[in-house]
């Protein structure tokens, strides 16, 4: 009998290393993710993390002759297209570490097991109005004489 719950202790220890290793390899795969993307026209080029985290910008001298609003807009954009390739990068990598039916883009986002209701912003909660029975504002701080302490 000792022996089997030794080979028993010996199998799920083997699943546990394996799980860990696969695990780490898995982590190792998603720190290693990055996506570029080029704007159409050309003049930027942005690379992000697996995360989205821009790590990479790039201009071309072009890209100075844009005024600075549609540069930025220029630059949000390709870098928003970057981090779109690199979260579909991500989800690839977890995707067959999932188990049946995960959604690895609902995992990333952190909203995998919460009902629509549940990822809703609460509604906005209106300030609390505090009645006030004094209006500090007519009062004259500086002349102001104190009952019993030194003056």
């Amino acid at each position: 009998m000792t022996t089997d719950h030794r080979a028993q202790v010996d199998e799920l220890l083997a699943d546990y290393r394996r799980s860990r290793d696969q695990l780490a390899s898995v982590h190792r795969d998603l720190a290693g993710i990055t996506a570029a993307a080029t704007s159409p026209d050309g003049t930027v080029t942005a690379t992000v993390g697996a995360q989205g985290t821009l790590t990479d910008l790039e201009l071309t001298d072009a890209a100075y002759r844009l005024r600075p609003a549609q540069l930025a807009q220029v630059i949000l954009r390709t870098t928003q297209e970057a981090a779109a390739k690199a979260a579909e990068r991500t989800y690839r990598t977890l995707g067959p570490v999932l188990p049946a039916g995960t959604d690895p883009e609902a995992l990333v986002r952190g909203t995998a097991d919460l009902r629509p209701d549940e990822i809703a912003p609460p509604p906005a909660k209106r300030p609390r109005v505090v009645e006030d029975d004094e209006d500090f504002e007519q009062r004259d701080w500086l002349n102001v004489e104190t009952s019993g302490g030194p003056r």
